[in-house]
Formats: C-alpha cells, structure tokens, sequence
C-alpha cells in the first residue's frame, strides 16, 4: 500500500467519543486519514513495536490501568517488553486513546486536539 504524504494513520476504536472527535479533527487536517479498527484488524507486535518507538512510549504506557480486565488480570504482575506486546495485541480494549500516526511523527491522542500536534511532514 502506497503511503500519502499527508496521510494520518489513526489506530482507534470507532465507539469511543474521544476516538470519533479526534478522527474529525484528523479529518480537517488532511483528507488522507487511514482509520485502522484495532478491534477488527488484528495488529502485529511488529507494527506495535513500531508506532510504540515512534511515541516513544512502552506497551503498558497505552493501556487504561481502570479498565476492569487490566485490574482483574494485568495488574499487580510483571511482564516483559514481548509480554506487554502481546497483552496489547489480544486485548486492544485496554488501549487508553486512539493513536495518529503521520510519517515518523505519532501521539497519543488522550485530548482529541492532540493530533493538531503531528503537524505536516
């Protein structure tokens, strides 16, 4: 797939309010958004270890520590960088907020006007 310029690859989940804002301001900025549905397409520990650099994050960063699964089942325990991959990979609902990536630049998008922040490449 040929990448645009412009384009603003947006990792999210289409039910979340903060998602939809955020998509809409991506949206303004270039008619080139890319909406990737964590929750139907699966993403690879490759692309995660990816963006994940580019944020300049770890895995555990994008999770939502309130979620009631990461409470029940993640808190409290010790993983490493592969383990904390691979709970990101089958369990996309932890993710905190969507994420814009555009060209080498990424965010986390916590407030939907955090993508204004990726500029023009």
């Amino acid at each position: 797939m040929r990448k645009v310029a412009q384009e603003i690859q947006l990792y999210l989940n289409p039910k979340g309010s903060i998602d939809r804002k955020t998509l809409a301001i991506a949206k303004s900025v270039t008619p080139h958004v890319q909406e990737v549905e964590y929750h139907k397409t699966k993403i690879s520990t490759t692309t995660w270890r990816s963006v994940l650099d580019k944020l300049d994050l770890r895995p555990k960063d994008l999770m939502n520590r309130a979620h009631p699964y990461y409470q029940e089942h993640i808190a409290g325990r010790t993983y490493d960088d592969e383990g904390w991959l691979n709970i990101l990979v089958r369990n996309p609902d932890l993710i905190k907020a969507p994420i814009a990536v555009r060209g080498s630049k990424a965010r986390l998008c916590e407030n939907p006007a955090d993508v204004l922040q990726l500029g023009n490449e």
